[in-house]
């Protein structure tokens, strides 16, 4: 018991904490990033198994894991908003070509990273050229492009 115990607590504690860094460390991850989640997985590894580094232990640990990602997964489909708690939300962080820039520095975003998703996406190499740019949930920025005759607007949304 006191593993499945440990395995929830550092379940939550992980999530807390890739939660709080934000969405721009899921969608890129840097070669810092990546040794510190390297890192991260083996404090955290040491801190479930203790002493114990019996099968059974382990075991019982990735089932605890797994069980904790289904119960969410059911929680999430079953109670409305506590997606946008567990997963966040999309923002908007260009509007009409204008950047909004409070949003960007929330999220720890660029514009040059904004410029990289609409070349990437749509070879798009201004941002006058971007209708909307949005910060998905999963860090991944989506680019939606102007069409070839719209007229460049005031953005309707503060930053």
């Amino acid at each position: 018991m006191d593993s499945v115990i440990k395995a929830v607590v550092v379940y939550l504690v992980l999530w807390l904490v890739i939660r709080s860094s934000g969405r721009r460390t899921l969608g890129q991850l840097t070669v810092f990033d990546f040794i510190l989640f390297l890192i991260v997985g083996g404090a955290a590894q040491r801190a479930l198994m203790g002493q114990d580094y019996s099968l059974t232990n382990a075991f019982l640990v990735i089932i605890t894991f797994v069980a904790i990602d289904i119960l969410l997964s059911f929680v999430e489909r079953d109670v409305p908003g506590v997606a946008k708690i567990l997963k966040g939300v999309p923002t908007i962080v260009v509007e009409n070509g204008h950047v909004l820039s409070g949003r960007l520095r929330r999220a720890r975003v660029t514009e040059d990273e904004v410029l990289e998703a609409a070349r990437h996406s749509h070879g798009l190499e201004r941002m006058d050229q971007i209708r909307f740019a949005i910060l998905e949930a999963s860090g991944r920025i989506s680019i939606i492009p102007r069409a070839p005759g719209d007229k460049p607007d005031a953005p309707v949304t503060a930053g």
